[in-house]
């Protein structure tokens, strides 16, 4: 049955720990999916601002102004922290928010950097053939550029044909998804816009207003190939938390529940044992009883040949022409015959089952008879005996209360010198129940022995039978009493029966 016990106990502690490592490894599923989630609106984002620039880009160039303005209100109500225009090297050619080092991010790297509250990304711009060229502000203190006119078309001379989509250039930002758009040639805009044909010699689409050596330079530096973006981890946080305190609960209600399982398992087992002990208990109790059974009725029968014994010793000690040896020798003989009687009543005594007819009886009285039985002893060794007056009615077998009071008050006369005293007194405990105390000023009885001196045959007096408390703790158990053997100060025993019920 233990060793059962034990492996249920084991297999219950494996589920919880397989339960346990199962909730973990979803925590950190759900904290994938989260951060991945965060990456796609990062990406969402910046597909976003792509189609912006798209549609703000004139001659394939857009001013940082007014880049600079539109990342700052995306900033102000989207709730990010830095928005970023990279070139093809990895440098910012226009920003908002919270300036972001690259290289201390190992982003030119990496192209993701996770913080402990802000993710930062480096996204590639996906503009198909289109050419963006971010132009930085313009230096107020330089000379005003030439203003560009295409010249007149002569009256009749047919449009030239728009030419097909000739270039198409790719680039990819160090550490970051390749297939990037963001080409310097892009011939795939009309000729014509607002009224303006592309003049000869002029190339990629330049403004009229940037000459062509500037605007190559600038198409070198300031062309857009990545996004930066910066975002709050709030949501992976508050997610992460969210469902760490769900999966702790689980998990909890969980070993509460593995608790409970072995709590039940274990008081099934201590009951099935319990009942095993019992079952074992009872057949010896039986057993006992027939033994018991036996032996009282071999010493009843033993006293029947003890008495002719008896009885023809006593008949020679009594003849006149016997020898005074003989006599002595035959008055022995009784006397040890006295002696063995005297002990298997005892035994039969402690042996006959003890059924308990309750009625109501007078403590005063019952004590007083008793008293009255033990005179010639209490008057040979002049011991003083006080019985507290008023004794109140209990509930009791009468037969069987003076029986216990006569063993109780005899073994205080054995115990006791000539002169000695004995006190009987009651104190009631509550409204229905009484404590009875038998005391003397004995030598009293040693803590070791106070114990056991309830059980059969074990005795300190040399000529007791050892079976006279024990027949007095069989009594006051029958009745559903309690005994117990107490120092009495400043020397003595007490010997208290409690919770003998009161009658009114």
């Amino acid at each position: 049955m233990i060793r059962h016990t034990r492996l249920a106990f084991g297999l219950l502690l494996a589920a919880w720990v397989a339960m346990a490592v199962w909730q973990g490894v979803e925590h950190n599923r759900v904290e994938a999916a989260a951060r991945e989630a965060l990456i796609r609106r990062s990406r969402d984002i910046t597909g976003t601002l792509g189609r912006f620039i798209e549609s703000q880009r004139r001659f394939g160039v857009v001013s940082q102004e007014r880049m600079e303005v539109a990342l700052q209100s995306v900033i102000t109500f989207g709730g990010l922290q830095s928005l970023a225009l990279l070139n093809k090297a990895g440098e910012v050619v226009a920003s908002a928010g919270v300036p972001v080092d690259l290289e201390a991010r190992g982003l030119l790297q990496n192209g993701v950097h996770w913080g402990e509250l802000v993710l930062t990304v480096v996204n590639p711009m996906d503009l198909g053939t289109n050419v963006v060229v971010v132009l930085p502000p313009r230096d107020t203190n330089a000379p005003p550029r030439e203003e560009f006119r295409p010249p007149p078309r002569p009256p009749g001379e047919p449009r030239e044909p728009r030419p097909a989509d000739t270039n198409t250039a790719a680039s990819t930002l160090p550490g970051g998804p390749s297939a990037l758009s963001g080409g310097l040639v892009s011939t795939n805009r009309p000729d014509r816009r607002d009224g303006f044909r592309r003049p000869p010699g002029s190339s990629f689409g330049r403004p009229p207003w940037i000459p062509e050596a500037e605007f190559k330079k600038l198409a070198e530096n300031r062309t857009t190939h990545g996004f930066l973006i910066a975002l709050s981890t709030a949501p992976v946080l508050r997610a992460k938390e969210a469902d760490f305190w769900m999966r702790s609960m689980i998990v909890s209600f969980a070993g509460v529940a593995a608790l409970g399982v072995a709590l039940a398992l274990r008081n099934l087992s201590k009951s099935a044992d319990l009942q095993f002990r019992l079952l074992r208990a009872s057949e010896m109790n039986s057993h006992l009883r027939e033994m018991n059974l036996a032996a009282a009725g071999l010493a009843h029968e033993t006293k029947n040949p003890l008495n002719i014994i008896r009885g023809l010793a006593q008949m020679i000690s009594k003849q006149d022409d016997a020898p005074a040896p003989v006599r002595e020798k035959s008055r022995g003989i009784v006397d040890e015959a006295d002696r063995v009687t005297a002990q298997l009543n005892e035994f039969i005594n402690y042996s006959r089952p003890r059924e308990v007819r309750r009625s109501p009886v007078a403590l005063g009285s019952a004590v007083g008879e008793v008293v009255r039985a033990l005179g010639y002893d209490l008057e040979e060794k002049a011991i003083q005996l006080t019985v507290q007056p008023d004794l109140p009615r209990i509930e009791a077998d009468e037969q069987l209360l003076r029986q216990a009071l006569f063993n109780l008050l005899l073994n205080a006369t054995q115990a006791l010198d000539r002169g000695g005293e004995i006190r009987v007194t009651a104190a009631r405990h509550g409204e229905s129940t009484l404590a009875l105390e038998i005391s003397d000023n004995g030598p009293g009885v040693v803590p070791e022995h106070r114990q056991e001196i309830f059980k059969p045959y074990f005795t300190t007096h040399q000529k007791g039978t050892g079976l006279g408390l024990a027949i007095v703790q069989q009594i006051v158990l029958a009745h559903g009493w309690e005994i117990e053997c107490l120092p009495h100060e400043p020397r003595g025993a007490c010997f208290r029966i409690s919770h003998l019920k009161v009658l009114s």
